[in-house]
């Protein structure tokens, strides 16, 4: 084959390749469609209503007024009231969530009798709606005929309380409402790692003498680690962002000892009609979930040069 030839063929290779890029790009568009109408066009909408004075019943046109509403939004002292409420749900949902399913996974992954059976037990929670979920658990925490007063009390525990009115219970009741109803995503995730780690690696270990928790520490976590970062982050991002199960059980009561960042952006577009303003809150919630992935996505491209 000659210069010539070669050179030909070359100069063809890209030009040969163009009409699957565009093939490739007409298979994605049924996908990409609705992400764009369905998730960045309201994105972008509530971002612009951000710097808008648009509110519920008004007359007059809606004016552009800048950074007014975040402005605002710095002295709004219930606003960071539940944003700090919401760091706290997110972490005492997200910690125990992760620490109880991977507690569940590492029994599930054991040759256990009716094994089948606890594996699909377990992931019932996750199968329910959140409406449905949070209905049940208001039954279980009734003052007069909840499941759970009447246990502690045949228990001898002390006489029953109203969970989920009192401002020292409630913050703690639904953050335990929200670990039994996301467990089971997490628990399926991590069994899915654990089902893939070598069994040889703890053979060989064990050979070497290694006990459980060494084994746990030197064999299994590595190969589990992945998975449980990335479920850890999407977990967190989840329950910061929850609304329907906090609403169905105390809808951010009682005196707001629960009101979620959402609840209050819910209640400002929806009950006092302040539309711009709540999008300015819906703003500052999807700044903090992007520096939550960004530091995620450092830390995996970190991993990913140590490797």
């Amino acid at each position: 084959m000659t210069l010539a030839t070669a050179t030909k063929r070359s100069a063809r290779g890209p030009r040969e390749r163009r009409p699957a890029d565009h093939g490739a790009w007409f298979l994605v568009l049924p996908a990409l469609i609705p992400i764009l109408v369905l998730s960045v066009g309201p994105l972008l909408y509530g971002i612009a209503l951000a710097f808008t004075d648009s509110q519920s019943g008004r007359t007059e046109p809606t004016q552009w007024v800048g950074a007014l509403n975040f402005q605002d939004l710095l002295h709004d002292t219930l606003f960071w009231d539940s944003f700090r409420i919401g760091l706290l749900w997110a972490f005492g949902v997200t910690v125990p969530q992760f620490l109880l399913a991977l507690g569940l996974a590492l029994l599930l992954n054991q040759n256990l009798r009716f094994r089948w059976l606890a594996r699909a037990l377990a992931i019932i929670p996750w199968a329910m709606p959140e409406v449905v979920v949070g209905i049940m658990w208001r039954l279980v925490y009734h003052p007069d005929a909840g499941v759970l007063n009447e246990t502690l009390s045949n228990l001898g525990l002390g006489e029953g309380k109203d969970w989920l009115t009192g401002t020292s219970t409630a913050l703690l009741a639904v953050i335990v409402v929200g670990v039994w109803a996301g467990m089971p995503q997490t628990t399926v995730a991590l069994l899915a790692g654990l089902q893939n780690t070598p069994r040889e690696l703890h053979e060989a270990a064990a050979m070497d003498g290694a006990g459980a928790w060494r084994r746990f520490r030197t064999v299994t976590w590595p190969a589990i680690k992945p998975i449980a970062l990335a479920i850890s982050a999407l977990n967190f991002i989840w329950n910061f962002n929850s609304f329907a199960l906090v609403y169905v059980l105390t809808q951010g009561g009682p005196g707001g000892r629960t009101r979620l960042p959402m609840l209050f952006a819910y209640e400002e577009a929806f009950r006092y009609g302040q539309f711009g303003y709540a999008a300015a809150m819906g703003c500052v919630m999807v700044a903090v979930i992007s520096v939550i992935l960004a530091c995620y996505l450092v830390g995996r491209l970190k991993g990913g040069d140590e490797a």
